[in-house]
């Protein structure tokens, strides 16, 4: 196990924290606790759990989840930030031999190190999360940079995310993210949890998302740093048209010294791909079209000026 973590012993507790003083959340952690039961069910079910199953869990809390996760896997890894909550966790999980109790930031974790035991002992590693709203983006970010060590994700976000998450083509939510999160998985809304389900009350509705881990990639690509580069490129000038945008980016931002503009025109013109079209209009697969051919044409004439 990675530094920090520490075990208990026997079986899960089946009993909800009593006796324990109130502890008031903290606004600059985003903490926001689940206290309406009826959504774990959901939560747990989207995760899919077997007894040979290892789960990381992400913000633990006062540790309801983890203890409804505790009761259906092999083994848990709960990570939690709060120096309050972690004593309060360690508590309540000292006599479950299945759950360790880690004391960090999640950002800051080498997750093959955290999960590496799991992966060589058990079948599958999987993932659940209720993220704070102000990391949620980052957090999932670093999930997908190591995504091969998992086989789902399932996370509580804010609903605003959530949609973008599973956004297509053409629509107002469709992003930059929306492309990262279905390049590496499959995602789906499974529920939505209204803001009396928590305390503090949030603004805002959140939902549950499920992410199948992919197999392989949704696409093909013969560099992911270009593809996503292009990708990056077009949504930060959403309202320009992505010849434009990946033209103001230059061979600098996209990480190819010989993507001028004529480089660009050559290679919307071999993806066939129309250059008056903005980034939210294209596809995964013509985004991987378009960074291939911007790949191949700016090996063959490498000079930024022709």
């Amino acid at each position: 196990m990675g530094k920090g973590v520490r075990s208990g012993t026997v079986k899960p507790c089946a009993r909800r924290l009593r006796g324990i003083p109130s502890i008031r959340p903290r606004r600059s952690l985003g903490q926001n606790f689940l206290v309406d039961p009826s959504h774990l069910d959901v939560i747990v079910s989207a995760a899919d759990l077997g007894r040979a199953d290892a789960v990381l869990e992400v913000g633990a809390g006062t540790g309801t989840l983890t203890e409804a996760l505790a009761k259906r896997a092999a083994h848990v890894i709960a990570v939690e930030l709060d120096d309050r909550l972690v004593e309060v966790l360690r508590e309540k999980f000292a006599r479950s031999s299945n759950v360790d109790i880690v004391h960090a930031n999640i950002l800051d974790l080498g997750l093959t190190e955290l999960v590496q035991f799991d992966t060589l002992s058990y079948r599958k590693c999987k993932v659940v999360a209720n993220l704070p709203y102000y990391i949620t983006s980052p957090v999932i970010l670093k999930l997908l940079e190591e995504v091969r060590l998992f086989e789902r994700i399932v996370v509580m976000v804010q609903k605003e995310v959530a949609e973008r998450m599973v956004a297509a083509p053409g629509s107002k939510r469709y992003g930059a993210f929306s492309v990262v999160i279905q390049y590496h998985t499959v995602p789906e809304i499974v529920g939505i949890v209204p803001p009396g389900a928590f305390r503090p009350v949030p603004n805002v509705d959140s939902a549950i998302v499920r992410l199948l881990v992919r197999e392989w990639p949704a696409v093909e690509v013969a560099s992911e740093g270009v593809f996503f580069a292009v990708v990056r490129a077009g949504f930060r000038m959403r309202r320009k048209t992505l010849f434009r945008a990946l033209v103001m980016a230059g061979g600098a931002g996209l990480g190819l010294p010989g993507a001028d503009e004529n480089a660009v025109r050559e290679a919307f013109g071999k993806a066939g791909l129309n250059s008056k079209r903005r980034a939210e209009t294209f596809s995964l697969d013509e985004f991987a079209r378009l960074a291939d051919e911007l790949l191949a044409v700016t090996s063959i004439h490498p000079e930024t000026s022709r």
